[in-house]
């Protein structure tokens, strides 16, 4: 593994972070309109978008392939894939052919970001923290373009253009073929005896389960966000375009905040940081909620809570990927199959909620549930001296 910060690898593949999550984020900005279209209720729409998340089952087997195999494909290819994906889903037929292409995007998806974030860890020396507030925030940054994007397509020239739109991530998926083809393979899997392998990857489960439960108890805080938001301030009478111009602040508020927090992480303790974005982005959406009928504070309010809440997205990363394992990427697969299920579970039950209850009350519970995770956050090991 290189010692130093190799800036310009980092960037390439953080670039590529980019271009590829442009098109993850369609979703959440069609929904109101695809709930019109079909007829869906909260609880239906949050079923394609678990169809969306369901591939994230197959990371470790993933992860497993991209210890063994070069990486970079992964890279290149899947750009292509879910760009084509996502841009026909406004031109679905029904319910079922959009359940079909959502997973197809999320196939991609995983196979993208399974092994990203290794090369990431590889190419970052001993300055993780800074690489993945790279990467992560060229991720956030793809939320708010990507929401402009379809938001102004749809609004212009009907959700039956969408895809026009898949021109870009083919492109993409050229440019990084040339950018990336004379990159040496890289096999990121260590040599170790299976019953060594079997040792480290059993050791690593307690640290998942309390990261687990952290995530579990955060995960209304950021689904009701990232996927409802757009539902949740059209039902209280805002356009098409105030919804997806405030997904797309809280998400580029959420870039600089990354960008911010990756830098110092590495300088401080990680626990302490996440402990204190989560208190505050509790704080931060009550704000928010407070201040949902008055248009000219929900901006502020988004920015703030952008900031905090996405900016712990590095450091829970990095806490994953300092973990010394011989199968880095297979490690990195069972957190992302850990977010599959409480992400699942989370949409299905604000979705429930929502259709039962309301969103304002859901949002309310969202609000208050992550102060649980603070009590969790104190038991993380302890981490390695920064240097």
């Amino acid at each position: 593994m290189p010692k130093t910060f190799q800036k310009k690898k980092i960037l390439t593949i953080s670039v590529a972070h980019f271009f590829h999550d442009i098109y993850q984020a369609f979703f959440a900005p069609m929904m109101p309109l695809l709930m019109a279209q079909f007829g869906l209720s909260l609880t239906a729409v949050g079923f394609l978008d678990i169809a969306r998340r369901a591939p994230s089952l197959a990371t470790p087997l993933i992860g497993l392939i991209a210890d063994k195999k070069p990486i970079k494909y992964f890279i290149i290819l899947t750009p292509a894939i879910t760009a084509i994906s996502m841009s026909l889903t406004g031109i679905a037929s029904s319910y079922w052919v959009l359940f079909i292409l959502l997973f197809i995007a999320g196939t991609s998806a995983v196979c993208f970001h399974v092994p990203a974030p290794v090369l990431i860890k590889f190419f970052s020396g001993k300055q993780i923290g800074k690489g993945m507030s790279f990467y992560m925030s060229c991720g956030a940054i793809a939320g708010t373009v990507g929401t402009l994007l379809i938001t102004f397509v749809i609004s212009s020239f009907g959700m039956d253009k969408s895809y026009i739109l898949m021109l870009f991530g083919i492109a993409t998926s050229i440019v990084l073929f040339v950018k990336l083809k004379d990159l040496p393979s890289i096999h990121m899997a260590k040599k170790a005896s299976k019953n060594n392998t079997y040792k480290s990857i059993k050791s690593f489960i307690p640290f998942f389960i309390i990261l687990g439960l952290i995530m579990l108890f955060r995960a209304g805080m950021n689904l009701s966000l990232t996927l409802y938001l757009p539902v949740y301030l059209t039902e209280k009478g805002a356009s098409l375009w105030f919804a997806g111009i405030s997904l797309s602040i809280l998400h580029l508020a959420g870039a600089f905040g990354m960008i911010a927090v990756g830098h110092i992480s590495d300088k401080f303790s990680k626990k302490k940081l996440l402990f204190i974005l989560t208190l505050l982005s509790s704080c931060a959406m009550w704000g928010l909620i407070y201040f949902s009928d008055n248009k000219l504070m929900i901006l502020p309010c988004l920015l703030v809570l952008g900031i905090l809440l996405f900016s712990s997205a590095p450091i829970i990363l990095a806490l994953v990927q300092e973990n010394n394992s011989h199968r880095p990427a297979f490690i990195s697969s069972i957190y992302f199959s850990l977010g599959f299920f409480i992400n699942a579970t989370g949409i299905f039950l604000i979705g429930l909620s929502g259709d039962n209850i309301g969103l304002e009350t859901t949002f309310k519970l969202c609000a208050s549930i992550p102060i649980i995770a603070l009590f969790f956050i104190a038991f993380l090991p302890e981490e390695k001296n920064q240097t």
